[in-house]
């Protein structure tokens, strides 16, 4: 690897990619040639893009996640504006020539609606948007010069806010098309082809900002003076000029000086930093650049941006330096907010970067881990990285770190250069060193990262030299303590009583805040319970290794008649004892190998046998071929000594909790008596802890006994196994124990030897993990315990993985960056890490499972996140795919198709109005409840669309009706036939446009448009009286309500009229007895029709005719 040159000194920031954003548009389907971002715009909150096809996507910065897409037919996005002080508001223009502003309304969780909307540019294509700075006001500028505004309303005002209409309003035309605007303070700049125009919008005065001009596309911006001493001055004005020249002018629009950056653009450009490749820096300078700057930004802290189709120029002006240029390619769009950059290529594909010092960028690609890039940036920034100011961003055990992860053999020269860095690196600044001089001896401190000490005072009289000494002595001595035995210990206390009850007296008279564990000090009574308990410990685990041992040997059982008979000789029950421990480690050996032979007999038996087609499909004779089986399996691999080790450990822990129980009450005691009584008591205390820990003994040993029997303990699960198996033996067990374990789930728990979760627990390390996976989905709602405890062994088996220690950090995107890496996936293993992000990130990660479908399917995810965040990931899955291909692919992940209804009641149920507000109290529809917004109409939409037999759509129409999902229920009872049912929601809803196709159900004969006029009649009434009184929260009267729109006899007498004629509706309105004088609107509608029906059928005579007679004319 070559050398990497250094870049100049006075070039300390650069343009770093750290986040990509390819998966988003993956998702969005953006990155297709059919569909292409076109614009975008940011915000505090908010990522907003464009697209070919007319929408506009809203992404939330904070994760990435996607929460609307806004439609339109008036042709492709061509711009897009958040607004500054309110981001609930966005301006939207389109390709011809429409702008629309909309509210979103996510706080309020309502639906986004186009508060205004303008056509006064239509068939312009409008250049540039700009919202006013705190104003609900957007200018709009087109290709033709015409600079207009429109004022939106808002529902936050009020409810009739929404309902004002604001005419809109031109501001001048000015001689070429728009190029950019901007507004700050009340003034309005405009920068065009050839010149630019400063604005007051209140007084309507208009400037020209100098007095040459210019031919091409130029930018302008407001520059705010906010910073240090400049504080309340009014922004400066910067115009973009040919030849790299920018003018910088005051707010009333006279040019105080020009700004040539011709020379200073000589300067080699400066890398972009980007995981996508490797920075290359080349110190060779350029030619000088005459460059046209099409737009400028004011960006980040007092810099000003601009770019072109090849490179990002970041200058100072007020300096008249430039701090950084950058080669991009294929730049189309540049959004900025504060040091963020998000650019759009003529590809369709975005990118973020951000503008940082040199040695924040090491400081953020070392937390990513991004070690080779870390230390290029440190190499080619080395004048950065060395002063003592970046230890507070980059210490040097950082710095050592890094060169520790590099390659000695693949990164050889780069380790070299890094090494020559960590040489050069600084300390702490002086100032620092001679400000902690100054800070009393008498005091500690730590320096914060902010760069404030902050102070910490001792409390007590001791000067710093005794105080250090006690900390020496104190160090020193409980090194000794660590040496000393605990009969050392016991001698030193009793030889010198007074010395110790001088010295504690001692160290309460000066009041010490802190314990010294001094050697010439009592040793306190934790330390003598300690030593017994350890000693306690060590019998109980000697108890236990003799009872797993000779718990078989009968003959051995006689050994407690030898202690009652007094105490045998040593030497020779020592050499008994060996002996008989040889013979027992021969006779284990030779048994073991016998058991295993044992255990691959009766396994390959058992597999000889379900070999057999007719075992294999008789359940009966399966089940009696695993049953012969699995005793061999229990005695041989199961868990007599398995129970043992859980007995001792049982053991040890109730020993903690009594015996300790009793050792902390004396130590109570102990330590709230006078201090010369230590001695005595802890003598005391050694002949009652010994009778105790006989006690313990044998109260332990018959309680492992009945817990061994009884099998009262837990079942733990068993992920390693116990023995070495074969290859060929594991895999004939592996089948054998998966087959069982997925038989006994399915039958009677009483007709097995073991049940599922018992041989789950016992044998998992046997098992065939993603066959019980799928065993699982399937009885996880009738046996929970069995997903449980499969969850529970995964996640132990996972737990040495490398991606665990990146969910610790708590980074999500990260932690699904690194499971990226692990592809190809296996299901068990990924969703046992799917779980712990799930565990510590909640909705947000479940959100984000869709990217891991087919591996992970939506059955997977259901017994893990809680209903509304498996809503939220069931949504996102279906909505990712292509919109021709969703109900299908909905279809498919209905496995089993009970699914259908589960998730449909989880969708009735979330993010849904409240029933009270589309159902009335006796379950009949609500005036207008149809149209309440749904959280989670789109998926209801598909799921009741999906193909289903007769009794699953009535199960389904009955959960619309009872949840008050009228659009639901209407599109069923028209596939069920269930026509009058439909024509009687339909008059109660009083919508008329209900009765229009495809979606709403139209009468198909005179007989159901009686039925309809009937209902209509009976509902009327009914509906006239809700809206005086003011149902479903409104005060509407008669003649403030849309009468169009209404379900009454006369409307449905004109909607017949049109279908069979003005004469034959008011006959079936007869026919039906209902007493009508219609209005003088109907009145003239049915003569128009009248008319409209005689001229037709004139036309079609005339018609008639005329053929006939070309007819006649070609036979003579």
């Amino acid at each position: 690897m070559p050398l990497i040159p250094t870049v100049p000194e006075n070039h300390s920031h650069v343009l770093a990619e750290f986040d990509c954003l390819d998966p988003l548009l993956s998702a969005l389907r953006l990155d297709s040639g059919r569909l292409k971002c076109t614009c975008l715009a940011v915000s505090r909150k908010w990522l907003a893009f464009g697209t070919s096809a007319g929408g506009l996507h809203l992404i939330q910065k904070e994760g990435w996640k996607q929460r609307l897409i806004l439609t339109h037919k008036e042709g492709s996005i061509t711009q897009v504006a958040c607004c500054p002080h309110d981001e609930d508001f966005i301006a939207v223009a389109t390709s011809q020539g429409l702008v629309v502003v909309w509210e979103l309304q996510l706080e309020r969780r309502g639906r986004p609606e186009r508060v205004s909307v303008s056509w006064e540019h239509k068939g312009q294509t409008i250049t540039a948007l700009c919202w006013d700075t705190s104003m609900l006001k957007v200018f709009v500028g087109d290709s033709g010069g015409k600079v207009s505004f429109l004022r939106t309303g808002s529902s936050k005002l009020g409810k009739g806010a929404t309902f004002v209409i604001f005419p809109v309003q031109t501001v001048t035309t000015v001689d070429s098309k728009v190029v950019q605007l901007g507004y700050q303070e009340g003034r309005l700049l405009v920068s065009s082809l050839s010149r630019c125009y400063l604005c007051d919008t209140d007084r309507e005065k208009f400037w020209r900002v100098g007095n040459k001009e210019r031919d091409g596309e130029y930018g302008a911006c407001f520059f705010p003076q906010n910073k240090g001493l400049l504080v309340g001055q009014p922004p400066l004005l910067y115009c973009a000029r040919p030849g790299s020249r920018i003018w910088e002018a005051n707010f009333n629009g006279e040019v105080l000086s020009t700004h040539q950056f011709k020379q200073l653009l000589a300067c080699p450009p400066l890398p972009l930093i980007t995981y996508r490749n490797d920075p290359n820096y080349n110190p060779v300078h350029k030619n000088p650049q005459s460059v046209a700057f099409p737009k400028l930004l004011y960006f980040g802290d007092q810099n000003l941006l601009t770019w072109t189709d090849a490179a990002i120029y970041i200058f100072t002006p007020q300096n008249g330096q430039v701090l950084l240029w950058t080669e991009v390619k294929d730049l189309v769009d540049v959004a900025v907010y504060r040091s963020e950059l998000f650019c759009l290529h003529s590809s369709g594909n975005l990118s973020h970067l951000s503008l940082l010092s040199a040695e924040r960028c090491v400081e953020r690609l070392l937390r990513r881990e991004s070690w080779l890039l870390a230390a290029t940036v440190c190499c080619m920034f080395q004048h950065a990285v060395t002063t003592s100011r970046a230890r507070k961003t980059i210490p040097i055990d950082r710095l050592e770190q890094l060169k520790s992860q590099l390659s000695s053999s693949t990164d050889l020269d780069l380790v070299g250069q890094l090494e020559e860095v960590i040489t050069k690196l600084e300390p702490l600044d002086s100032a620092s060193s001679s400000r902690r001089s100054s800070i009393s001896s008498h005091e500690s401190f730590n320096v914060l990262d902010c760069g404030i000490y902050r102070v910490i005072s001792r409390r007590g009289s001791q000067s710093d030299e005794e105080t250090s000494s006690l900390i020496n002595q104190s160090t020193s001595e409980e090194e000794r303590l660590k040496e000393f035995s605990f009969v050392q210990e016991e001698d030193q206390m009793d030889h010198d009583p007074q010395t110790s009850e001088r010295t504690e007296a001692d160290r309460l008279e000066q009041g010490l805040q802190f314990h010294l564990p001094l050697a010439f000090r009592s040793k306190p009574p934790r330390i003598a319970l300690q030593a017994v308990k350890d000693s306690v410990s060590s019998f109980v685990k000697k108890t236990t290794e003799k009872i797993n041992t000779l718990q078989l040997n009968s003959e051995l059982w006689q050994r407690p008649e030898f202690k009652e008979g007094g105490p045998p000789d040593m030497p020779a029950n020592t050499i008994s004892y060996s002996e008989d421990m040889e013979n027992e480690v021969t006779d284990d050996t030779s048994n073991a190998e016998a058991e295993m032979q044992e255990l691959r007999t009766a396994t390959e038996q058992a597999i000889s046998q379900i070999q057999d087609a007719l075992v294999l499909l008789d359940p009966v004779c399966l089940n009696e071929a695993l049953l012969d089986w699995v005793p061999v399996l229990e005695r041989i691999l199961g868990t007599a000594e398995f129970e043992l080790a859980a007995a001792s450990v049982s053991r040890d822990e109730r020993w903690e909790r009594d015996y300790l129980h009793c050792s902390s009450e004396e130590q109570e005691e102990c330590s709230s008596g006078e201090l010369t009584d230590i001695d005595a008591e802890e003598k005391k205390e050694s002949s009652e802890l010994g009778e105790k820990k006989d006690q313990c003994e044998k109260r332990l040993t018959l309680d492992s006994a009945e817990n061994v029997s009884n099998g009262s303990y837990a079942e733990p699960i068993r992920v390693m196994s116990p023995k070495s198996l074969p290859s060929d033996l594991l895999d004939n067990l592996t089948e054998l124990a998966t087959l069982y374990t997925e038989l006994s789930c399915f039958k009677n728990q009483n007709e097995q030897l073991l049940g599922c979760h018992t041989f789950l627990c016992r044998y998992f390390f046997l098992l065939d993990q993603d066959r019980v996976r799928k065993m699982c989905l399937l009885c996880y709602q009738e046996q929970p315990e069995i997903q449980n405890s499969f969850t529970e062994a995964m996640l132990e088996l996972t737990q040495s993985s490398k991606v665990v220690e990146v969910f610790e950090r708590g980074n999500l995107q990260r932690s699904l960056r690194s499971l990226r890496d692990l592809q190809p996936w296996t299901p068990p293993p990924l969703l046992a890490h799917l779980h712990r992000l799930y565990e510590k990130h909640g909705e947000a990660a479940v959100r984000s499972f869709s990217q891991f479908y087919p591996t992970i399917t939506p059955a997977d995810v259901m017994p893990m996140a809680q209903k509304s965040h498996f809503l939220a990931y069931l949504d996102n899955l279906v909505q990712s795919q292509p919109e021709e291909h969703r109900v299908l692919f909905l279809q498919s992940l209905l496995e089993p198709e009970s699914l259908r209804l589960d998730w449909l009641e989880l969708a009735l149920t979330h993010d849904a109005p409240q029933r009270c507000d589309t159902l009335t109290f006796d379950g009949q529809p609500k005036w207008h409840s149809h149209c309440f917004s749904w959280g989670y109409g789109r998926l209801l939409s598909l799921l009741i669309r999906l193909p289903a037999d007769f009794s699953s759509k009535q199960k389904m129409a009955e959960m619309c009706r009872s949840h008050g999902y009228w659009t639901g229920y209407l599109y069923l009872c028209k596939k069920l036939q269930c026509r009058s049912e439909a024509f009687s929601t339909i008059c109660q809803l009083d919508d008329i446009s209900l009765l229009d196709e495809p979606d709403g159900v139209s009468p198909q004969n005179l007989e159901e448009w009686k039925l309809l006029i009937q209902l209509s009649q009976k509902c009327s009434s009914v509906a006239e009286s809700d809206q005086y009184t003011g149902v479903n929260g409104t005060s509407l009267s008669i003649e403030s309500a849309d009468c169009e729109g209404k379900i009454n006899p006369e409307n449905l007498t004109l909607m017949l009229a049109r279908v069979a004629g003005p004469d034959r509706a008011l006959a079936i309105l007869e026919d039906c007895g209902v007493p009508l004088v219609l209005s003088t609107h109907a009145r003239l509608v049915c003569e128009l029709l009248r008319v409209t029906e005689k001229r037709q059928r004139a036309m079609i005579q005339t018609m008639l005719e005329r053929c006939d007679r070309f007819l006649w004319s070609q036979h003579a």
